[in-house]
């Protein structure tokens, strides 16, 4: 296997000048020194235009599927598909990755997830952070000092201490993942230009821990979003190339896994490995980012229509195909295939509810590893034993990739075929209240928040928004109880959930329930829908923060 060529030199680092920072500055004291506005400067310069590139090619191709197409295997890289070829080694922390565990990055989370007893714990600025400028960088902070084994987070009000295990061979593996490629950092500018906000939270991880965590064998290694073509893997392996040019690190160094959570890019996962072979080591099964994907890719295809969210489980036949293809497609090229996540955290009030719950997480994480898949993921540490019970006793070694599953064939139809079911009235209510409790506390600051017993964050309420969305658009749908599905029946529906959160104390974003009220009758009267939530409400989170 050949490394991926890379020419030296793509990034021109010159004095920071042009680097403006518009967040607060005692935030950012001890992470924006010059160096490192240098650093991300050169990020910015490079690769700017190649990002905008890749948004112009999305918003074409989705142009193409509104107008009646549908997505289909690329002829030009069918030699791709066909050849013969695997990624390189994979680095022995990240041979064995039965659970995995993810969250925003936080003090208090990154000590818990950290000490967990999961194999590794993805730090996320992306699903489960909402980007208020303190937000990030005490992200930032939060991961340095973990690195650095001085992170100690007290508790206000109790005054508990945490802190991480001394046994730094205990603690989970760190994996990071930046935002996606469609998002700016409004508080950054270069040229009067927004920068990346993935070349900002990566960039800005790389900078201050890329060396270390290299020194002592634990990375660095991150996890990829959002991405819908090989195109897009290319520009990641070209700043990741850089970014070890321009720290010294080898090439290659940098590991990287890629959540296959967009409809796109189930097309591409042979293409997406081969772009990103020299350090490419798995594919994961982002399944609520996918299913909010073929709901956005299909937005103007009545027949593509999905039922409520329960009903769209991984039973089904479209995400049954997905996962297992890609399975078949890791295991061929060498790289691990990562289950999906159990938004599921434990109800200690209820043990009737809290036994039932562990028992749908149970029976999906069997799902998983009979199908073989290489390792899960979960969203509260109290899930971390169940899943581990699973996948020990059903993947005997570190990993599966000697399950070929080459019984697996899969065709554009199994992919892209929609599932059957129902909507009934608390499924149409639950997703208005998910996105409007969800938004709240976006707009408060909160990136990820418990509802009904779920841990919800950007993509199960994007699921939430979409699913209204078409609902609404595509006229004659109506609920099981013979209720038409028209505005009016929104209207009920948010008025009612306004009501009841602004009722409940101590919710989190309670003081914002009206805002995100407004702006979600915003986006779900738009003729088109929008692309990400978090893209269209952005402007809030800074204007508030």
């Amino acid at each position: 296997m050949g490394a991926m060529p890379h020419t030296r030199g793509a990034i021109n680092l010159p004095d920071p000048a042009g680097f403006e920072m518009l967040g607060d500055t005692a935030a950012a004291a001890g992470l924006l020194d010059g160096a490192a506005q240098q650093f991300l400067s050169g990020l910015h310069r490079g690769f700017e235009q190649a990002r905008r590139r890749i948004l112009v090619a999305r918003e074409t191709r989705q142009q193409l599927i509104d107008a009646g197409g549908l997505p289909d295997w690329r002829q030009d890289t069918r030699h791709i598909r066909e050849g013969e070829w695997t990624v390189a080694a994979i680095p022995e922390p990240l041979l064995d990755r039965r659970v995995e565990i993810t969250g925003p990055t936080d003090p208090k989370t990154v000590i818990n997830a950290l000490n967990s007893g999961a194999r590794v714990y993805m730090a996320d600025f992306e699903d489960s952070t909402a980007p208020t400028w303190a937000n990030l960088m005490l992200g930032q902070r939060s991961l340095r000092d973990a690195i650095a084994g001085t992170l100690e987070y007290v508790a206000p009000g109790t005054g508990k201490r945490y802190a991480l295990l001394a046994d730094r061979e205990m603690l989970a593996t760190l994996m990071v993942r930046p935002r996606g490629w469609h998002l700016d950092e409004a508080h950054v500018t270069v040229d009067g230009a927004c920068i990346s906000a993935s070349l900002f939270d990566l960039g800005l991880f790389l900078w201050h821990n890329g060396r270390a965590l290299q020194a002592t064998g634990r990375g660095p290694y991150v996890y990829l979003p959002k991405l819908e073509s090989m195109e897009e893997a290319a520009l990641w392996e070209e700043v990741l190339a850089e970014s070890e040019c321009q720290l010294g690190l080898p090439h290659g160094a940098i590991k990287a896994t890629v959540l296959i959570e967009t409809l796109p890019a189930a097309f591409e996962m042979h293409e997406i490995l081969h772009a990103l072979r020299a350090r490419a080591v798995g594919l994961n099964c982002g399944r609520w980012d996918y299913i909010f994907s073929y709901l956005k890719t299909f937005r103007a295809h009545r027949d593509r229509v999905l039922p409520e969210r329960a009903q769209v489980s991984m039973s089904q036949p479209l995400l049954r195909a997905y996962s297992e293809l890609l399975i078949r497609t890791c295991h061929r090229r060498g790289a691990h295939a990562m289950g999906g996540m159990a938004a599921q955290i434990p109800i200690t009030s209820d043990p009737v509810a809290h036994a039932a719950a562990l028992a749908r997480v149970r029976a999906d994480k069997e799902r998983e590893v009979a199908a073989g898949h290489d390792g899960t993921w979960v969203a509260h540490p109290g899930l971390i034993p169940l899943a581990r019970e699973v996948f020990d006793r059903g993947m005997r070694t570190a990993h599966q990739q000697h399950v070929a599953r080459l019984d697996v064939e899969v065709t554009r139809e199994d992919l892209i075929e929609p599932c059957t079911g129902t909507i009934t009235r608390a499924g149409f209510d639950g997703n208005v209240e998910v996105c409007l409790r969800y938004l709240a506390a976006w707009l408060a600051g909160l990136g990820c928040v418990p509802i009904h017993h779920l841990m919800e964050d950007a993509a199960t309420a994007e699921i939430a928004r979409a699913q209204v969305w078409t609902w609404l658009r595509h006229g004659e749908l109506a609920l099981t109880d013979g209720t038409p599905i028209d505005f009016a029946l929104f209207e009920s529906s948010l008025h009612s959930a306004r009501a009841r959160l602004h009722a409940l104390p101590g919710l989190p974003g309670r003081e914002h329930v009206d805002l995100a009220a407004q702006n979600l009758e915003r986006l779900t009267r738009a003729e088109v829908l929008a692309d990400f939530l978090t893209l269209a409400t952005y402007p809030c989170i800074t204007d508030l923060h």
